[in-house]
Formats: C-alpha cells, sequence, structure tokens
C-alpha cells in the first residue's frame, strides 16, 4: 500500500504482477516494448455459495470481494464479515459471514451491464433504490478544479500502461482513496470495501471515475450513500433518470475547468469562476504530462 500526506491508497503502477512487458512493431514496423496490464480471474464465494468470477488485476482483492457483495446487497449493513481467506493459486476468495447464505434464486437473475471486464447486477437491486435519498451536501466547483488537477497529475497505471479505469473517493478538495482496475465497476466495488472495512460513511464524499456514467455506475454510488458522481467521460440516458431519480449530483466531461451536470445541479456552489480558454488549455497540457 503506498501512501503520501494527500491520499490513504495511490495507484501502484510498478507493483509486481500488475503489468508484464510485452513486444510488438509500431505503424513504421519498428520493434517496440511496452507495459501492458495484466488481468485474471477472481471467483468469489459467499460462505458455501459461489457468486461470481470477475476479470481483475489482482491488488486489493478483499477489498474487491466485500466491495462487490455489499454493492450487491448480499451483504447487509448490520452484517458482521468473520474472515476474508484469500487462494492465491485458486484465484478464488471467500467471505464468511455470521448469517447463512442462500442466493439461488437471486444468481438467477442477473444483468450484464456495460463495464469493462464485463459487470454483472444481481436480483432486484435496482428496487433496492426505490425510497432512497442521499445528503443535500453541497459541492464547490474549486473542490472539483483541485481534484482533477491533483489526480491527473498522480502516478497511475493508467498513465504507465493504459487499458485500466481508476476510481478515486475523494471528500471536498482532498482525495482519500484511488483504486484502478480493468472494470470500472471493480474499481468501484475496492471503494466501497474499504469504506465497509473501515466504516467510512459515503454521505460527505465525492466518487470521480475515468469510466462512463452509466445506470449501473449511478446504482453503486447511491448504494454507498455518495451524493456526488464525478467523471471525466460522458453519460446514459438511464444513468441520469436513476440519479435524477435519488437525487444524485451526476457531473460529466470534467476536463480542467470545464464540465456539465446533468442532475442535481443544485449541490453547486460557483465559488471559483472559468478563468478562460488560455487558463484551461495551459491546465489540461499539465494534466497529460
Amino acid at each position: 500500500m503506498t501512501r503520501n500526506n494527500s491520499c490513504l491508497i495511490t495507484p501502484q503502477p510498478n507493483a509486481l504482477g500488475l503489468t508484464k512487458r510485452v513486444q510488438g512493431i509500431d505503424h513504421l514496423g519498428a520493434d517496440i516494448t511496452l507495459n501492458v496490464v495484466e488481468e485474471r480471474p477472481l471467483t468469489i464465494w459467499l460462505n458455501g455459495q459461489e457468486i461470481v468470477t470477475a476479470m481483475t488485476i489482482g491488488d486489493y482483492s478483499e477489498y474487491l470481494a466485500v466491495g462487490f457483495l455489499s454493492n450487491q446487497g448480499m451483504l447487509a449493513k448490520d452484517e458482521t464479515v468473520l474472515s476474508v481467506s484469500f487462494e492465491p493459486e485458486l484465484q478464488t476468495i471467500v467471505v464468511r459471514t455470521d448469517k447463512p447464505t442462500n442466493y439461488e434464486t437471486k444468481l438467477q437473475k442477473k444483468t450484464q451491464t456495460s463495464g469493462c471486464a464485463v459487470g454483472t447486477l444481481f436480483g432486484d437491486i435496482i428496487e433496492t433504490l426505490e425510497g432512497l435519498t442521499l445528503p443535500n451536501s453541497k459541492v464547490s466547483t474549486s473542490w472539483l478544479y483541485s481534484l482533477t488537477k491533483q489526480i491527473n497529475q498522480m502516478p497511475s497505471l493508467y498513465l504507465s500502461a493504459g487499458a485500466i479505469h481508476g476510481t478515486v473517493l475523494c471528500k471536498e478538495n482532498q482525495p482519500l482513496v484511488y483504486m484502478e482496475d480493468v472494470g470500472r465497476h471493480n474499481a468501484v466495488d475496492k471503494v466501497a470495501g474499504w469504506m465497509r472495512g473501515n466504516q467510512i460513511s459515503g454521505a460527505d464524499k465525492i466518487m470521480y471515475t475515468t469510466g462512463r456514467l452509466t445506470s449501473e455506475m449511478v446504482i453503486k454510488c447511491a448504494l454507498m450513500g455518495i451524493p456526488v458522481l464525478v467523471s471525466r467521460s460522458g453519460f446514459t440516458a438511464w444513468g441520469v433518470e436513476l440519479a435524477d431519480q435519488v437525487g444524485l449530483t451526476l457531473i460529466g466531461r470534467m476536463r480542467g475547468q470545464r464540465f456539465q451536470c446533468l442532475a442535481g445541479s443544485e449541490r453547486l456552489i460557483y465559488d471559483r469562476s472559468f478563468e478562460g480558454e488560455e487558463e484551461d488549455q495551459k491546465h489540461r497540457r499539465k494534466s497529460a504530462q
């Protein structure tokens, strides 16, 4: 785990097993060697029941398993996790709780989502949004500008190898936990697992993602109790509809000082004015370096 003064967990682009060197040629036929992200299957069990096999880069498997089960409604908030056991040779992780498990009916009702590395929603998870309301915490535009600048300048697998998504849990203008994976849904689940393990509330948090703002992302963010979801990517119509339904602030296409908000704009506080095209381009050039 990498720590610094500003972020509790940051990406580890040089960690063993996350990437491999692959040889090829470029558009001119010249030999090249690239850093390429590894991906491997991880089978998640809840007590004695196999739940799902996900493709993942293999870090923070415990957070991924617990977060996935929590976001699927298979781990209740008042349920005690007794142990989480990872078997690296079998690429299997078992979460054991103080309550019996029987999700045969729920597992039969599976929705394959638009997530990279095949996201999955089980059972009637969308119905759990009925009656859910999120805290009316405000978000300042100065926080958004600061967060995107900090996140874009952090070392990451995205910058070193590409083919990866990132999710960052933030509070005001402070990144707290930065997770990466081949699927944006996996990165979100890792954050959810960390939050549950450390008893962290989402009420005053912002979630930043590099992925699209789809229905799956909105559902998971809402179930985590986080009222603001920000992305440098775009929206889906159903994602916007669900955000409106639960009162979630949905901000997309966040580049430099530019963004678009399609839901929950009443939370925004414009405490920093747009500084013009020249300043915006300068910020984006620095972020790309």
